[in-house]
């Protein structure tokens, strides 16, 4: 075991952490049963390289990027992976009779000499990232069993798994179980899961159609097919995750919702939200990936600059009003309200908010799931959080007026009321409201901020290279004619890392309107959408595209996303 305590004094007496963040580790680590280093960088009080460099010059043993090494398959067979995964460590490196093995705490002893034991090595530690560590477990000791070889499997089970196609009510249910909990296909099952996963998939589609079927992960934005599992399958795949969700493998003609726990070691749990829609060949599945240690609650880190993160905060420390943020779906709305939340999460806050469905769960916020077929809904929600003493509300989704009606009430009486909208851009916003049936004297005086937000993917840090682009093409984009000169535009070659697509990881471009009071005088004196919208960048107001180009120009991401997520100004 590491000692803890003195990390974290030393920690925050080299003033890289403070005493209040300390406190706010340990009560987390006590929850979660994890490590300190990691509970701070989760919680993003420190950055991993920070704590990294730290433990380097703490224990005078070097560090070392495991991203950037690749070990030799000699080197791994020396230690088991039930060692490596107890203890959170990896070999890296064999010389004469000395094993290089990198660790994340490299004051913990027992693990030291529970190599020397095994391997009769002498040990020699580096220190990389806990989050590090255990991807290169998750690389190197993870079975790579491919989709084909589990395919074999069923080359034998040809009748176990044949259905009559045109009569689907005569299918009878214990066939469907018992081929649902077949070994071949709980193997495919768990290999879709796990699969999906390990590539970094939002999303995986099941869709059935007349004579195949096809499997498919959304993976930063952008679907790509990975398999055509045999028709017969389709039933069995479909009810073995019915099973698994605890929903009725019997309903095939009304659509089922449900979720999937697993559990993935270190305390790690991995949930599915599944999503069972009957279409014409057999029933679709949709299953959201939510992994909480994944959820980005720090918002430096979600792709805001610097000046608009300033008056984003400003906005939602006021005591009350209305903070919208609106886009389309997947567009990561939920996950700005989120970090807003985490950032306005005191002892001293109660915050209540109203979800369908709840993605994550947030200690500290008192968070009410959404039941329409029982009469909860957001409005009712609504009315009943302001009888519950809060400071915060956050609504899902503003729907209707009377959901609208409610909000704007709250935001007048003293509540900071966070909400989204569907909306293309944040001007827009407003006429949404308006013709909800929202007065505009309401709107003017309700609403703090209304920001719109998009998700582009960002170029693969490994393979990125800079390209010639014409500078015709940049002012076509949107860039100043001064600024084509000095604009350098970069492209994804495509490398081992980002399974050669060019892109690895997702950021957003933001479009973030502040109410000011000549903003609100113009909605009170009716004005269009348009005239909004060339008022706030009078005022300094950047639009998607523009925030979009910031990116371009620093190298994030590329013109091929510039154009797909955001419309010419």
């Amino acid at each position: 075991m590491a000692d803890t305590d003195r990390i974290g004094e030393l920690l925050v007496k080299d003033n890289l952490i403070t005493p209040l963040q300390l406190k706010n580790a340990v009560t987390a680590q006590r929850s979660s049963g994890g490590r300190l280093g990691h509970e701070l960088t989760k919680l993003g009080y420190i950055e991993e390289n920070e704590l990294i460099a730290f433990l380097s010059k703490q224990y005078s043993v070097p560090s070392i990027n495991l991203s950037e090494f690749e070990i030799d398959q000699d080197v791994l067979k020396i230690l088991p992976k039930e060692v490596v995964t107890r203890h959170q460590v990896i070999p890296v490196n064999k010389t004469g009779n000395t094993l290089i093995v990198a660790m994340a705490d490299p004051s913990n002893i027992y693990a030291v000499d529970d190599i020397k034991f095994i391997t009769g090595l002498k040990v020699d530690v580096v220190v990389a990232s806990e989050q590090a560590i255990a991807e290169a477990v998750e690389k190197y000791y993870t079975s790579t069993v491919s989709f084909d070889e589990v395919m074999i499997d069923f080359v034998e089970e040809d009748e176990e798994f044949e259905f009559e196609e045109d009569a689907e009510e005569d299918i009878n249910v214990l066939d469907l179980q018992k081929s649902a909990g077949d070994a071949p296909v709980v193997k495919l099952v768990n290999l879709i899961l796990l699969d999906a996963i390990r590539k970094g998939a939002s999303d995986i589609h099941i869709e059935p159609y007349e004579k195949q079927v096809r499997i498919r992960y959304r993976i930063d934005g952008v679907l790509y097919e990975v398999m055509r599992p045999p028709t017969k399958l389709k039933d069995a795949i479909t009810s073995r995750l019915k099973i698994m969700s605890n929903l009725d493998i019997a309903e095939r003609r009304l659509p089922q919702d449900g979720r999937i726990k697993m559990k993935m070691g270190r305390g790690k749990v991995m949930d599915f939200r599944v999503s069972i829609l009957p279409v014409l060949w057999g029933e679709k599945v949709v299953m959201r990936l939510l992994d909480q240690s994944n959820l980005q609650l720090d918002m430096t880190k979600l792709g805001f600059e610097e000046k608009v993160l300033a008056g984003f905060k400003d906005a939602i420390n006021k005591p009350f009003g209305m903070i919208l943020i609106t886009g389309p779906t997947g567009s990561g709305k939920t996950t700005t309200l989120y970090s807003t939340l985490s950032e306005l999460n005191k002892t001293s806050t109660n915050i209540c908010t109203a979800e369908d469905p709840v993605e994550y769960n947030l200690f500290g916020i008192n968070q009410v799931q959404m039941h329409d077929d029982i009469g909860l809904n957001f409005a009712s929600a609504l009315r009943s959080f302001l009888r519950q003493d809060p400071d915060i509300v956050m609504v899902g989704e503003i729907r209707d007026f009377e959901t609208a009606e409610i909000a704007v009430k709250a935001a007048l009486t003293g509540h900071l009321v966070l909400s989204t909208l569907h909306t293309n851009d944040a001007p827009s916003s407003v006429s949404r409201l308006l013709n909800m049936g929202i007065e505009p004297f309401l709107v003017a005086s309700s609403v703090n901020l209304i920001g719109a937000q998009r998700l582009v993917r960002k170029l693969c840090s490994d393979c990125k290279e800079a390209m010639e682009v014409p500078e015709q093409v940049l002012i076509d984009l949107g860039v100043a004619p001064d600024d084509c000169a000095d604009f350098q535009v970069m492209r994804g070659a495509g490398c081992r890392t980002c399974n050669n697509t060019g892109y690895k990881g997702r950021i957003a471009v933001y479009e973030i309107m502040i109410m000011t009071d000549e903003l609100s005088e113009f909605v009170l004196n009716g004005a269009s959408t348009l005239e909004l919208k060339r008022e706030a960048i009078r005022q300094g107001m950047k639009t998607l595209r523009m925030s979009a180009l910031s990116k371009l120009g620093e190298g994030m991401t590329s013109m091929e996303e510039i154009v797909r997520a955001t419309a010419p100004d």
